[in-house]
């Protein structure tokens, strides 16, 4: 497949899937940001949300997320194409190790490029709206004052970190099973096959990041620059003050993202690639 056809395929379905599944996003962040349990369950901060914003609510920060996730979806799938057909032995075969090995290049490479900007404007507008006086006109506004302090790097290794082990551990568990799929069929995966390996693929991702995930957040949000010295004394923080387990907070509607949005970027790529072989 041509690199061009990898970079469009994957601008298309981080776009649908962006926009699709931002919602959770939101809903997660949200939990990950609060320090005195104002929401008790996601479920109670989806109805808060509406509640005092009304459904437009649960897009506060869509614009820079939406960009930003299209984009990293490009540069994850050419990244990881690229290196994957160099990592191929002799007889064409990829191994495991191999298939981490360029999810984790392609994630460390998104997650330098564009997550970081991208999700700094996205994690300050959702904290910024949940203030009681808000200190932000909108994105614009936002990336402005965000290059004045800065900030638009800050938190850029937990960033890498995380998409360094989401793509590594994403990648190579749906490359896995799709090649499964097609050992037992003798055919190229279909839409519906590919939406249930990227759903499978997402479950295994949510639980084994999610800490990376958490600190992240922390890192970026309004309070950061005074609150933590680094990543790793905000994630002694964070255990400090609330346990343990507080890194897995927000899990259940990073499952719910993470489950749909592996489902439906893998299940556009492959039929957006088959489109494109087509012509």
């Amino acid at each position: 497949d041509a690199p061009a056809h990898s970079l469009v395929a994957g601008i298309v379905a981080g776009a649908i899937e962006g926009a699709a599944t931002y919602p959770t996003e939101l809903v997660k962040t949200k939990m990950q940001l609060q320090t005195a349990h104002h929401y008790s369950n996601p479920l109670a901060c989806f109805r808060h949300t509406i509640q005092t914003q009304g459904p437009q609510g649960l897009y506060r920060g869509l614009p820079p997320m939406l960009l930003g996730n299209a984009l990293k979806a490009g540069v994850r799938f050419l990244t990881y194409d690229t290196i994957k057909e160099q990592l191929r032995d002799p007889q064409g075969r990829l191994t495991m190790p191999r298939m981490m090995c360029a999810g984790m290049c392609a994630g460390i490479v998104e997650g330098g490029l564009v997550v970081a900007p991208t999700e700094a404007l996205k994690t300050r507008l959702i904290h910024d709206h949940c203030m009681p006086k808000q200190k932000y006109s909108g994105a614009i506004d936002c990336l402005k004052e965000v290059l004045r302090e800065g900030g638009l790097y800050r938190g850029v290794g937990p960033v890498m970190a995380r998409q360094g082990a989401n793509s590594c551990v994403r990648f190579a568990a749906y490359d896995s099973l799709k090649q499964i799929v097609v050992g037992y069929t003798g055919a190229q995966v279909t839409g519906v096959q590919a939406f249930a390996l990227g759903m499978c693929a997402g479950i295994v991702t949510v639980y084994t990041t999610m800490p990376l995930d958490v600190v992240k957040t922390r890192m970026q949000g309004l309070s950061a620059a005074g609150a933590y010295r680094s990543s790793v004394h905000c994630a002694v923080s964070v255990v400090r003050q609330d346990g343990i387990w507080a890194l897995w907070r927000g899990a259940t509607p990073r499952l719910a993202r993470l489950m749909f949005s592996g489902a439906i970027v893998f299940a556009v790529y492959e039929q957006v690639m088959k489109l494109l072989r087509e012509k």
